[in-house]
């Protein structure tokens, strides 16, 4: 306990039961960073670790993060994927240094102990010392000092782990609407057209809640209502599964969406800006649905997005309380042929960190930051659309976000 009292793992307090009123503190403490990585990277949840096709063959692994936590992923001899943290047993060391690659075992640089792709201690260097001088003490066994396995589980291609055994398995932890807003874009094998990675200059829920955000985006982002590609009154509508931490939005093309709304609020939804390339955004009905947006979280850190034909996954990576990596994979189908790999590309020019459409979320994230810097009193404001977080059919709402802040608060605690 403090000296006043308060329990320091409880975190920020809220200001009711609610959640429609989000103290700015959540963005600004560092205690509440810390409960994060442990209740929520940690916690019972499942994270993506990265793309099947990205570890095909035996030997295949990635270096990646849960939360800060450094993680590796491997494809083994029988084929199977196994992950697990990217710390040597002996001493603490990082086992991989690149990003990706094949090996036939891992060994750590430091003092030489080794695994296999399971993650099983192999080799001890010097175990039974020099010249019969040294080496480990005889009870010392190589079978105890495993690296600590994570569950790991794939869906429609993309791989996610749990440091938790008593997590629900991911397609019960999605909910059967989610799931089918992923198998919906993801519905043939993918293969990466190319990536970055974009750093934020804000706290990692800023960015999140960002990509939930339905009610800002033809408001901010000129381009979209400008080019037609969203306006929210376009047909369509918001899915929140029951636990509120994963969502998908979708918006129909529908060029004849009346703008007098647009007009009557005298938003920048409209400017004489035209394209000297309109191929840039001339898009064709892959899925035969009329959606020409989609965008899905998974709780914690992962966002699926079709917007036109650019397919992408976009990963969050906290590194503190103000910086944020966010990875972009964009991808494409094995079946596409050049016209569409082309279009795709194209496309591709739409979202990223200097995207034409997304280079605003880029930086919009960084003022909130900046504004809440020794100024965190008070709580934000999320009624958009009601109090509650449930689907609704229009998307002039906040319930995405209050959807994620029940999730949070649910592995939190208040």
């Amino acid at each position: 306990m403090s000296e006043l009292g308060a329990d320091p793992m409880r975190g920020v307090p809220w200001p009711s039961n609610g959640l429609s009123e989000v103290p700015f503190r959540l963005y600004t403490d560092p205690e509440q960073y810390r409960l994060e990585q442990e209740r929520i990277f940690k916690g019972p949840t499942w994270s993506f670790l990265c793309l099947a096709t990205e570890i095909a063959n035996p030997g295949d692994y990635v270096a990646t993060t849960i939360g800060e936590t450094a993680v590796i992923v491997t494809r083994d001899g029988e084929g199977r994927i196994n992950a697990f943290p990217n710390r040597c047993v002996h001493r603490g060391n990082l086992l991989c240094l690149e990003r990706q690659g094949n090996v036939k075992e891992i060994k750590c640089i430091y003092h030489g102990w080794t695994y296999d792709l399971t993650g099983k201690l192999t080799g001890v260097a010097f175990e039974r010392g020099v010249k019969r001088q040294g080496g480990m003490p005889p009870e010392f066994r190589k079978d105890e000092h495993d690296l600590a396995p994570l569950r790991v589980a794939e869906l429609a291609g993309l791989v996610f782990g749990s440091f938790r055994r008593d997590a629900p398995d991911l397609e019960s932890y999605l909910g059967p609407q989610v799931v089918g807003g992923i198998k919906r874009v993801l519905n043939r094998p993918a293969h990466i057209l190319g990536r970055s990675t974009q750093v934020l200059p804000n706290n990692w829920k800023l960015y999140f809640e960002n990509t939930k955000d339905t009610y800002h985006a033809s408001i901010l982002h000129m381009f979209l209502t400008t080019f037609r590609i969203n306006r929210l009154s376009m047909p369509g509508g918001i899915h929140i599964d029951d636990s509120g931490g994963h969502h998908f939005s979708q918006a129909k093309l529908d060029y004849a969406a009346e703008d007098a709304d647009y007009k009557r609020e005298g938003l920048r939804s409209d400017s004489d800006m035209r394209l000297e390339d309109p191929s840039v955004i001339e898009s064709v009905d892959e899925y035969g649905d009329g959606v020409s947006v989609q965008i899905l979280t998974v709780f914690p850190s992962m966002i699926l997005q079709q917007i036109r034909n650019t397919i992408a996954v976009r990963v969050i990576h906290p590194r503190g309380l103000e910086k944020t990596e966010l990875d972009w994979i964009h991808l494409g189908f094995a079946d596409d042929d050049e016209t569409m790999t082309e279009r795709r590309l194209r496309q591709g020019n739409l979202v990223g960190a200097a995207g034409y459409i997304s280079l605003e979320d880029g930086c919009v994230g960084g003022l909130v930051q900046r504004a809440l810097r020794f100024n965190d009193d008070d709580s934000g404001v999320v009624m958009m659309g009601g109090y509650d977080a449930q689907s609704q059919p229009f998307r002039s709402s906040e319930a995405a976000i209050r959807g994620f802040w029940k999730k949070y608060r649910a592995l939190i605690g208040d």
